[in-house]
Parts: C-alpha cells; sequence; structure tokens
C-alpha cells in the first residue's frame, strides 16, 4: 500500500508540472522526495526554459526530432552520406519550432551546435584529417531529453554522427550526444553503417536521459 500511494503521488506530480508554465512544484518534503524518485527513473529532468523548474518525459514525447531531412534516402542508398542536409538547415528548423521568445536564446548556441565541433579524443585524427585536406563528415541532430544538466530551449539534446580517419575509405564513426553544458555520452569506433543503425536507435529512443544510452552501447563522460 505505501509503494501504490508513492505512485499515486507521483502521478499528481507529473500532472502538475505538466500543468504548470514554468514546470514548479512546491518545495515541501513530499514533492521533494517525489521529485527523487522520478528524476532517479528519467521521467522527470530539470527545465531548459525556467530555472528551478522541471519537464515531464512523457509531455516531451510529442515534441520532434531534428535531423538530416534526407536521412531515409541515405539509408537507402539514394543519396551518399555528403549529400546530407547542411548542419546550419537543421538547426534552422529546431529554431523555427520553438515558441519566439526561446528562439534568441537558441541562436546563441548555433556556432557550439552547428559548427565545426571538437570531438572528444579525436584531435589526432584531425590532425592526420587536415594533412591530407579530407573533411569529415559531421552531420547534426536534436532530440528532447536531458542529461547532467538541462538542455538546449525546448529541453533539446543535441549531438551527431561523424567520422574519424585521414581517408574517407578507412574512416571509424562515431556519435555524441550533449547536454548544454559539459554533459556527453560518447559511441566511438563503429563503422558506418553500424553508426547509422545507432543513429536511428538514438532518434527512435527520444526523449531519453544521457545516462539511459548505455543501453545503446553509449559511455557517459
Amino acid at each position: 500500500m505505501p509503494n501504490d500511494s508513492a505512485a499515486q503521488f507521483d502521478q499528481t506530480v507529473l500532472d502538475l508540472i505538466e500543468h504548470s508554465p514554468t514546470g514548479m512544484v512546491p518545495h515541501t518534503p513530499a514533492y521533494v522526495d517525489a521529485l527523487g524518485r522520478l528524476y532517479h527513473s528519467h521521467q522527470v529532468y530539470a527545465s531548459a526554459d525556467h530555472r528551478g523548474g522541471h519537464v515531464t518525459a512523457r509531455s516531451l514525447a510529442a515534441r520532434p526530432a531534428f535531423h538530416a531531412n534526407n536521412l531515409d534516402a541515405l539509408m537507402s542508398g539514394a543519396v551518399d552520406i555528403a549529400e546530407l542536409e547542411p548542419n546550419a538547415s537543421i538547426f534552422d528548423r529546431y529554431v523555427q519550432s520553438l515558441p519566439a521568445a526561446q528562439r534568441a536564446i537558441a541562436e546563441g548556441h548555433r556556432l557550439k551546435v552547428a559548427g565545426r565541433p571538437v570531438h572528444h579524443r579525436a584531435r589526432h585524427h584531425e590532425a592526420a584529417a587536415d594533412a591530407v585536406g579530407h573533411e569529415g563528415v559531421h552531420s547534426l541532430f536534436l532530440v528532447p531529453g536531458g542529461g547532467p544538466h538541462p538542455g538546449l530551449p525546448g529541453n533539446y539534446l543535441y549531438g551527431a554522427l561523424f567520422e574519424r580517419g585521414a581517408e574517407a575509405s578507412s574512416s571509424a564513426w562515431a556519435l555524441q550526444v550533449h547536454d548544454s553544458d559539459d554533459g556527453v555520452a560518447l559511441c566511438d569506433g563503429t563503422t558506418l553503417a553500424e553508426a547509422l543503425a545507432k543513429w536511428q536507435d538514438v532518434i527512435a529512443s527520444a526523449p531519453f536521459h544521457l545516462a539511459e544510452l548505455d543501453a545503446l552501447g553509449f559511455q557517459l563522460k
């Protein structure tokens, strides 16, 4: 019976968060305990849009993911990976999906998210790539979710499929997913086919907490 009572109260807290414009709940022991359970089970994340607020995973499930709009064509072999939609265009679609008040804040993340990234443990690969002039593939995606820190505006995580290696024929592939700060989950050293399949799994699994990606072979850094 106590467990049933706790579960019922947790559902009440989820409802309260979703009906609050800021995702706030009373700061009392009962609510603090419920939030602890809901965060532990990854049913609630810290809100990216309201300081001190919360957002539920079930509310984020209705939000779209953003990735190259010709990903399906790539998977079917209709286009080459170098023809994937540019990152700037993907980021534009994400920004336009947000309420007007959040767009300027999202634009402040553009360079970090859609620009050329510095990958974890990849400097020697990038140096080799620069030496022969091979520009590795880097394709952006954004999915709803959370991490050790809040996500981007709209409660979005961002990540990329990217190429590591001096030559396209011998490249290894990796996936990274980030929150808005230094939380990152990494899946490294896969073939392109494996990376593409995992990429689709990540998109299909949203919303999620970065820690949950261990089920897909990611490591939280």
